[in-house]
């Protein structure tokens, strides 16, 4: 039974170190100088490189030059892509920048006019000048107000003006009544001088006839 267990023990210890083996190379076949990030092409030429020790003790890698130059030139043309990358992105970041402005501007520009449009909405011409409705429409009543006004003095005027006419009028017949009057009152007068003058003429005739 023992026999067993240890048996069972050394199969579990060696399939566990086998499988950390066949991951280890798999993690180096997955490495390589050619492909992959520059992460993965510097741990490539570590892992790659041999290694010596000093007398001190010091660890060393001995790299080929080769591999240097060709992680030099991969590192360079990432380089070389991130820079690009980051060219266009502040030419997108510029342009978003652009079109942000323009887009405020023409905002101003129609808020400009809302203002205006509401502006003169509100406001009205009068003989080429702007003014607002509450200032016209008091003009207007101030007009209407006083048009209204000299209406009214003229006909308060004319009123006044009929009751002189028909007092003067009223006048004026009583003074050709009067007239009248007082012409009938001189002609009956007159009649009356002339028939007393006329019987003393005939009473002054009589009175030779009888002395003859």
């Amino acid at each position: 039974m023992n026999h067993m267990k240890s048996l069972a023990a050394i199969l579990f210890f060696s399939l566990v170190t086998l499988s950390a083996f066949a991951q280890t190379d798999q993690e180096e076949e997955s490495l390589s100088l050619d492909s992959g990030s520059i992460d993965n092409q510097f741990e490539y030429v570590i892992q790659k490189s041999s290694s010596w020790r000093d007398e001190r003790g010091q660890t060393y890698k001995v790299t080929k030059r080769n591999w240097l130059d060709e992680l030099k030139a991969h590192t360079l043309d990432s380089l070389k892509a991130v820079h690009k990358e980051l060219l266009e992105t502040q030419k997108v970041v510029s342009d978003q920048s652009k079109e942000i402005t323009d887009l405020k501007n023409n905002l101003a520009n129609t808020q400009n006019d809302l203002d205006k449009t509401n502006k003169e909405k509100d406001s009205m011409s009068l003989f080429g000048l702007q003014m607002s409705k509450s200032g016209y429409n008091g003009l207007m009543w101030t007009i209407i107000a006083a048009l209204l006004a000299l209406f009214l003095l003229f006909v308060y005027k004319f009123n006044n003006s009929n009751v002189v006419t028909k007092e003067a009028k009223r006048a004026l017949s009583e003074m050709e009544e009067e007239f009248e009057e007082h012409r009938k009152t001189a002609l009956e007068r007159e009649q009356k001088v002339r028939r007393q003058l006329q019987d003393e003429i005939n009473k002054q005739k009589t009175t030779k006839g009888s002395s003859k």
